[in-house]
């Protein structure tokens, strides 16, 4: 599967234990999308295209209105890298 620079960017974080607040607008529909790494600062890669396409392939997903998380999905896809500072 191929995934975008921005798309690693934000499973890896996620991989080390980040997570992706979201707002839903009154329809249902997620309009703004923020993704805390582990240590709590905000990765800037992690925009709502991004977002789309992570959930769309099923590498994220959100149990009962809690941030989204990585999947095992997300976990076999994302590659192995040094920390992405």
């Amino acid at each position: 599967m191929n995934i975008s620079k921005h798309e690693q960017r934000v499973l890896h974080a996620l991989a080390q234990g980040g997570a992706i607040q979201f707002e839903r607008a009154e329809n249902g529909k997620v309009f703004e999308v923020t993704c805390f790494t582990r240590e709590g600062h905000v990765l800037t890669d992690c925009t709502l295209p991004v977002f789309d396409r992570l959930r769309k392939r099923r590498l994220i997903r959100s149990q009962g209105g809690r941030p989204y998380r990585i999947t095992r999905a997300g976990l076999a896809s994302v590659r192995a890298q040094l920390d992405n500072r």
